[in-house]
């Protein structure tokens, strides 16, 4: 991430890093590590630095190492190699091993691991260190107030909604200032409509505290909405890193590219620089004569065309549906082994069985080698 230059404003980012006090070098530093369970590497020579302040997302399908990654920097698990340092002090390497309670690292579990037994201010006050307890009710009230749970300062845990739970967990968490907060999967127990109200609301603390920030989720909405940056992982390595929207934009793969998109694959083979495929021709830069390729477009990239038209692509509806303010129109189109899925407005007047056109907007495709 670059800082802060003469000629151009400074970023959220810039302002959280200028305003947040203390040691200038890099909040977490892992150099070369690695962790095997018996014959399986879950983390394989990973090496990254993640600035003060930055929220950054660990990303990638289940077994890719994203929450093993996360329980080494926690102290939970220990590496095979390699060397992990938090705002500049080693905690494993060639000088031993700090336990996690000495990391200060902050952590929020997938499931919050609230204390039944303790009221919501007694959960948040867990988070200070013991001598601080007996008179944080101030500090936690406080605390609560920011999030809008100050009213329930004196429920308990079971009377509290899934959002609710999941900001507690995470006032507790930040309560003693950690170097780094850790969030393990800390919206998969959420409802799909409240999901992305709270995992707003929860970016917005986050940023307002300018605390570090990594998060390991498998949702790639959760990872570009909340995030600086975001580490994409498979097979225990970084496979990609950058901003959500380059990932988005710009995927290096095709793995990155399904992981952040829903997309129409076509087959085709490069010849003289670009790869036919029975709806068009692309540019295939970087491939050689002969090579086997996939182009890929986003649903969103297909447009029908609503009424009259005389576009030389053509197909048939084969299948739609309404998905809250759009359809999804499946469309056979002659030549293609598997129909196109296409998103249409939900005003479109057609029906299965209608034959119809579109056109394509070419410029976004991707085209990336063919994988097993």
């Amino acid at each position: 991430m670059n800082e802060a230059s003469p000629n151009r404003a400074p970023s959220a980012l810039d302002q959280r890093r200028a305003a947040r006090p203390g040691n200038p070098k890099d909040a977490l530093v892992l150099d070369g590590v690695s962790r095997s369970h018996g014959t399986s590497t879950a983390v394989n020579n990973v090496t990254l630095s993640v600035q003060h302040g930055e929220i950054v997302a660990l990303v990638g399908h289940s077994g890719s190492g994203k929450s093993t990654l996360l329980r080494i920097i926690a102290g939970l698990e220990r590496p095979q190699a390699g060397t992990v340092r938090i705002a500049g002090r080693e905690v494993f390497g060639p000088d031993g091993n700090t336990p996690p309670e000495r990391r200060g690292v902050g952590m929020v579990f997938q499931d919050y691991a609230l204390f039944p037994h303790l009221t919501v201010l007694d959960n948040v006050k867990f988070g200070l260190a013991k001598p601080d307890r007996q008179n944080g009710d101030a500090s936690a009230l406080a605390a609560l107030e920011r999030v809008g749970l100050a009213n329930r300062a004196r429920a308990f845990p079971h009377t509290l909604s899934g959002g609710e739970q999941q900001r507690i967990a995470l006032v507790r968490a930040l309560m003693p200032e950690p170097a780094i907060l850790l969030m393990d999967e800390p919206f998969s127990n959420l409802d799909r409509r409240n999901r992305a109200r709270i995992r707003d609301q929860t970016a917005r603390i986050l940023r307002d505290s300018g605390t570090t920030v990594i998060i390991v989720t498998h949702e790639p909405d959760d990872a570009i909405r909340m995030t600086d940056r975001v580490l994409l992982l498979a097979d225990g390595r970084i496979v990609q890193d950058g901003a959500p929207e380059s990932l988005y934009r710009h995927p290096k793969s095709l793995l990155v590219a399904r992981f952040f998109s829903e997309f129409n694959e076509l087959p085709g083979t490069c010849t003289d620089g670009v790869v036919d495929t029975p709806i068009g021709r692309f540019p295939a830069p970087g491939a050689a004569e002969g090579d086997s390729l996939v182009v890929c477009l986003r649903p969103h990239d297909i447009h029908i065309e609503d009424g009259e038209t005389h576009s030389a692509l053509r197909g048939t509806i084969t299948a739609h549906a309404f998905i809250r303010d759009e359809q999804i129109v499946t469309l056979w189109v002659p030549g293609l082994t598997t129909p196109l899925q296409v998103r249409a407005p939900v005003h479109l007047d057609a029906a299965v069985g209608d034959q119809i056109g579109f056109h394509l907007r070419t410029d976004d495709a991707l085209v990336f080698p063919a994988v097993d």
